[in-house]
């Protein structure tokens, strides 16, 4: 299927089998069930897509039941609980496991009122096109919200990514067949890699590091990437921003208060994504949203401070590639 229009045809032909299976009694009874939360979180614009989100979304990977073989049931009500404590924004990837299958059995019904985000970590043309397809089918829906180039970490997989049989043509293509609304990159190991990807190319996201250690890595990504974001408009959604809970060691941060507020505080972050382990840390967390404020100066200061002596654990993730 190389034509546009063909390939189009046969997703929606796909997923109107594939979609119309989920919606179950059982899940259409969680649909009316779902209450509409009393207190609201901050929202904010996502950069100049003029997609106003609250700045706490839930993240599809980590160590949780979303990326997890055989705990459908247990991710299930991770989602359903989201949905109904006002979250709208949900991240996933092709190579989270189970994840974009989880995610399609469940939001289906109130898909046109989230911003539903996954990404591809090909880098040629043919090889994106192949994972969108199926990221498409998994998740049940015929268009992602935002498309994005996955963990991009050496400048050498830009050039392949820019070259003319290179994934960004796949992008372009599934954006213009309206299989897609949105472009991003994201990475979490050379700062300099993203920040130039964002120069090169006028990707509306960036999906980044940004937590209360950053400041103590030898290359930190919030004075390199969010300064090149905010000049050219690009939403910045934050990620890794609790380190896997490493940040809440001893000697490091007291709780998720003080990790949320120091990345939702930095000039240029627009949103967070972070997953949940159980349905009780997600409504804590969404507690948390709910009540964030920006910190002073003098605050994040004293924050990051408490990170000096557990940074390099605390961004044991920069050695990903």
């Amino acid at each position: 299927m190389t034509e546009g229009k063909t390939r189009r045809n046969f997703l929606i032909t796909s997923l109107a089998v594939t979609g119309g299976i989920v919606t179950t009694n059982a899940l259409q009874q969680n649909t009316s069930n779902t209450a509409t939360p009393a207190v609201t979180m901050p929202e904010r614009l996502l950069g100049r897509t003029e997609v106003k989100l609250p700045i706490f979304g839930l993240g599809g990977a980590g160590q949780t039941p979303l990326s997890w073989e055989g705990k459908e049931g247990d991710a299930a009500a991770i989602i359903q609980r989201a949905l109904e404590l006002g979250i709208r924004y949900f991240d996933t990837a092709a190579s989270y496991g189970p994840s974009e299958d989880y995610l399609g059995k469940v939001l289906p019904p109130h898909r046109s009122k989230l911003f539903l985000a996954s990404k591809t970590d090909q880098r040629d043309r043919d090889g994106a096109w192949r994972e969108l397809e199926r990221s498409l089918k998994r998740l049940n829906t015929d268009y992602l919200d935002l498309w994005q180039l996955h963990r991009v970490s050496f400048s050498e997989e830009l050039d392949t990514i820019f070259s003319p049989s290179g994934a960004i043509k796949a992008l372009e293509e599934a954006i213009q067949q309206k299989l897609v609304r949105f472009a991003g990159i994201t990475g979490h190991h050379d700062p300099e890699v993203i920040a130039e990807g964002l120069r090169r190319y006028p990707f509306h996201t960036t999906l980044i590091p940004v937590n209360a250690a950053d400041k103590h890595h030898p290359h930190p990504f919030i004075p390199v990437v969010l300064p090149v974001a905010q000049e050219k408009n690009v939403g910045v959604i934050a990620m890794k921003v609790p380190a896997y809970g490493r940040l809440f060691k001893s000697g490091g941060l007291t709780g998720m208060q003080q990790a949320l507020g120091y990345t939702m505080s930095q000039p240029g972050v627009d949103c967070c994504v972070i997953a949940a382990e159980t349905t009780a840390q997600l409504e804590n967390n969404v507690k948390i949203a709910r009540a964030f404020v920006p910190l002073k100066k003098k605050e994040l200061t004293a924050i990051a401070q408490q990170t000096a002596n557990i940074w390099e654990d605390s961004t044991f993730f920069r050695n990903w590639t």
